[in-house]
């Protein structure tokens, strides 16, 4: 009998490139599963019950009660870089390896995208097109924007997506860099004139802030009302993070107030929302529904990644990019090998 390969909630392995889907088809029993993002643990065990390898999107959420009552699972292969709806702890404590893409896989394509969000928010973009496409032409007049050249750039988060947007905003725009990343140290970020200060520095400093860390416990709205009255009026903001990075009713006000002059987003607390979410009322946000990974190189990068994670399970051989790393010394104690 086949061993079993779950897809779940991912729209997009295997859709632009099937062969991923193929090979896997060659050796496993492969079921997609588009299961409510808000599925409680013990329904999602149900669901899932008898599979050996899981192939997961950003939602639901593998919580402790999944973990209790599941029973041979190997594998959950993060198609993507965030495993923040994944009980690492409970994966671990059961010996389920959890792993993501490598980090070079997404970090072009999402931090094209932020500069992509930036550039449609400080020239006002995706406003001015609504006016051609309404025959206005003659209110060009109301979509002065404003240059990156020269400004400051406050980025949080320094990993390998937010080090590329530096490097964007440095060398080609030739913005000034500040950085808030308590994990990387100044010298890291040398190579592109970034100076590392605290958040509270940064949000006073910065005309634009780019948002690139990834979620945790900790910083959970790190960007909330003490913040943004430190902010500098008319400061934009960018996330291609998490939205839950970012207290959405403290945003509200800051907009409202005209605090903030733009803000571009690719993703949103509680994802996904529909068009009558409050943020939307505004003109001046721009929200993209997470796709800042979608570029055929990224998903393609991606793909492979995941397909290796299962076919090295199934052969014993312990995957790269594995996020519990206290499992494989339990792992090599069984006789995985490590290549």
């Amino acid at each position: 009998m086949k061993s079993k390969v779950a897809i779940v909630n991912s729209s997009s392995f295997g859709k632009y490139f099937p062969e991923h889907v193929e090979i896997l088809q060659q050796k496993f029993d492969v079921q997609r599963f588009d299961l409510p993002p808000k599925l409680s643990g013990r329904e999602l065990a149900d669901v899932l019950k008898g599979f050996k390898y899981i192939i997961a999107s950003t939602t639901p959420f593998f919580d402790s009660v999944f973990f209790d009552n599941v029973e041979g699972l190997v594998l959950i292969s993060r198609h993507g870089l965030g495993y923040d709806n994944i009980d690492i702890g409970k994966a671990t404590e059961k010996g389920v390896i959890v792993t993501k893409v490598r980090g070079g896989a997404e970090r072009e394509a999402v931090a094209e995208h932020a500069i992509a969000l930036c550039m449609s928010v400080l020239r006002k973009v995706p406003q001015s097109y609504s006016k051609v496409l309404q025959s206005k032409w003659s209110e060009r007049q109301k979509f002065f924007g404003i240059e990156l050249k020269g400004k400051t750039v406050g980025i949080i988060g320094f990993g390998n997506i937010g080090s590329r947007v530096a490097e964007i905003v440095h060398f080609g725009f030739n913005a000034d860099v500040v950085v808030y990343d308590p994990f990387v140290a100044e010298e890291n970020m040398s190579y592109v004139n970034a100076r590392k200060v605290e958040l509270n520095e940064l949000v006073k400093l910065s005309d634009v802030i780019f948002i690139c860390a990834k979620y945790t416990k900790e910083n959970y709205h790190i960007l909330s009302t003490n913040e943004f009255e430190m902010m500098k009026e008319g400061v934009y903001i960018v996330n291609t993070s998490r939205g839950e990075l970012i207290d959405q009713e403290a945003l509200i006000q800051a907009l409202e107030s005209g605090k903030v002059a733009g803000v571009g987003l690719d993703v949103v607390e509680g994802e996904p929302i529909n068009g009558e979410h409050p943020l939307l009322r505004f003109d001046n946000v721009v929200v993209t529904p997470h796709i800042a990974a979608y570029t055929f190189e990224s998903i393609k990068a991606m793909g492979d990644k995941v397909v290796s994670d299962v076919l090295r399970a199934e052969e014993r051989i312990i995957p790269e990019e594995v996020v519990n790393v206290a499992v494989i010394k339990k792992l090599e104690e069984e006789g995985w090998k490590k290549i």
